[in-house]
């Protein structure tokens, strides 16, 4: 089973996530289960995913982590040939 869109999402996923997240919640799912995953599991990967971007707020609906600056504006070193 995948989903379509947002709108196919149980009603309290709706609940307690802003839209963004239940993009990222949608995308995880399905690219979990198109690689094979059980439906448990997909959906395992899928709040993991949401987990990365959002995390609970004391209303209980998630919210948008704070940005941090050092891991945001962290240079790319290579390591040469």
């Amino acid at each position: 089973m995948s989903y379509k869109n947002i709108e196919q999402l149980p009603q309290e996923i709706k609940e307690q996530l802003p839209e963004h997240a239940q993009q990222i919640f949608v995308a995880g799912f399905n690219a979990a289960q198109s690689d094979g995953m059980s439906e448990e599991g997909a959906r395992e990967v899928a709040w993991n995913s949401v987990k990365n971007e959002y995390e609970p707020g004391n209303s209980g609906k998630w919210q948008r982590k704070p940005e941090d600056p050092a891991t945001h504006h962290k240079a790319v070193v290579s390591g040469g040939n």
